[in-house]
């Protein structure tokens, strides 16, 4: 455990961001799962009104620093491409 006083209120920023980061991770988890569910359903119009809001949440992440960069426009991409080339989608 820290002692000094900088380690000791290192250590309670570190504490707060980390609720702050896995609250924030969970949203977004949440989020691209009820896409996937959307998708895996063939229910096409909901994913395409889930995708909007879905990719919004990814670059807030990236604004917070929950997400890389990359790893954002990686995700981004590949849900993207997911509801765009499903088999339903020419339907």
């Amino acid at each position: 455990m820290a002692n000094h006083p900088s380690a000791l209120k290192r250590a309670r920023q570190n504490e707060k961001r980390r609720l702050r980061n896995r609250a924030s991770n969970t949203r977004l988890r949440s989020q691209i799962r009820k896409l996937r569910r959307a998708v895996e359903e063939g229910n096409l119009d909901e994913a395409r009104q889930l995708l909007r809001p879905t990719l919004s949440l990814i670059d807030r992440s990236v604004q917070k620093g929950v997400l890389h960069d990359n790893a954002a426009a990686r995700r981004k991409s590949r849900l993207t491409r997911l509801v765009q080339t499903h088999p339903t989608a020419g339907r």
